[in-house]
């Protein structure tokens, strides 16, 4: 009969500590319902950033600039140097540093449109080993979506060209006055910094909510500043590796693959896979064989694998872990969303987004069974 008691008793204790599933359906639709309006304030966001790019894109990547440069100003600042020189300064390097790129890449960019029918010919007798899967390949185009797509390769080499220079010329038109407002609005973020600021902290009306917004700001300061002197410490080298590299297997305008690779280099996986293209485009035209050319993208391969996935990380990652699906996720939504300058302000708005997240929501210590 004992038995049988504390059998009972064990029973019914297991059944008073079974949680139910659902305590109040009210709080239910509550949660449900604070989840709609978040998800409805995301999908206006985004579309906010989408159709507003002109004016949001420059006023973003000026601020996420400042931010990142805010280390600077401060030790000139303690130095006795105003903003407004400063900035001046930051500016004056930024557009020279513009200049001088363009300048050394505008004399072999040009050449090498020059030679554009000799190098398509010549590329296209070094891939002859491949054209039997791209005649199936368009074979298989036109049977699925007719005659009427695709590249045509007997048209003429003016069309071609034309057709790639009309969309060149329109993405640089509007970009053009894009970047004027982007070095003007940075400019007066570099100046004004200090005031936004303290304007901005003038909306929080707690103490601790103002000292938790100095805490935000000055971390993302330091982390997006420590990044970009990381970062550029290593594409900087890189870069004069590419350049020994391709100046030691005989492939013409080194130290112009070298810049490439470095300015690239700041756009995770996109950046390289354009430098692989680009190397191996050159390869094909410069090197006899077809296995020499592929010496070149295959170098560069091995450099950004062991870049990316021990050097940055071993250095970055002490300052700042990021989660390499995080990037990945990053980039192609701010690729998608802005183009080529998101996928450059990709990794910085992730630093930002990952230091509010790291001190609104700190980590909980209880350590979960695997």
């Amino acid at each position: 009969m004992d038995y049988i008691r504390d059998k009972r008793q064990v029973r019914h204790a297991l059944v008073i500590s079974d949680p139910s599933p659902l305590d109040s359906v009210h709080a239910m639709w509550a949660g449900l319902s604070q989840a709609a309006m978040i998800g409805i304030f995301l999908l206006l966001f985004g579309a906010f950033l989408y159709f507003g790019r002109p004016l949001v894109l420059p006023i973003f990547a000026a601020a996420v600039v400042s931010l990142t440069l805010a280390p600077a100003l401060k030790a000139a600042k303690d130095r006795g140097v105003p903003h407004a020189i400063t900035a001046m300064l930051i500016l004056l390097l930024i557009i020279g540093a513009i200049g001088l790129v363009a300048t050394a890449i505008a004399g072999p960019v040009s050449a090498w449109i020059g030679r554009a029918p000799e190098i398509g010919a010549n590329i296209k007798q070094k891939l002859s080993v491949l054209g039997a899967p791209l005649a199936a390949l368009h074979e298989l185009q036109i049977s699925l979506f007719g005659n009427d797509t695709g590249l045509n390769v007997n048209e003429p080499a003016s069309s071609v060209a034309s057709n790639v220079v009309f969309p060149v010329m329109a993405f640089v038109t509007p970009a053009a006055g894009e970047l004027l407002l982007f070095f003007v609005l940075l400019f007066f973020f570099l100046v004004g910094q200090s005031e936004l600021r303290n304007s901005a902290m003038a909306m929080f009306s707690s103490r601790d909510a103002k000292l938790r917004f100095l805490k935000i700001m000055r971390d993302i300061e330091r982390n997006l500043g420590g990044y970009l002197v990381v970062v550029t410490m290593v594409n900087c080298t890189l870069g004069v590796v590419v350049a020994l590299g391709t100046w030691l297997i005989g492939m013409p305008n080194p130290v112009i693959f070298g810049i490439l690779a470095a300015l690239l280099n700041y756009v995770p996986y996109i950046g390289p896979a354009i430098m692989v293209i680009v190397l191996f485009g050159v390869g094909l035209v410069t090197f006899p064989s077809l296995s020499q050319a592929f010496i070149a993208p295959l170098g560069l391969i091995a450099l950004t694998t062991a870049e990316g996935h021990f050097i940055t990380p071993t250095i970055v990652g002490r300052r700042l872990t990021l989660n390499p699906l995080l990037v990945f996720m990053a980039l192609a939504f701010w690729t998608w969303m802005w183009g080529p300058i998101g996928a450059f302000l990709a990794v910085p708005l992730s630093i930002i987004g990952l230091v509010i997240f790291n001190h609104l929501i700190p980590p909980d210590d209880v350590r979960l069974p695997e």
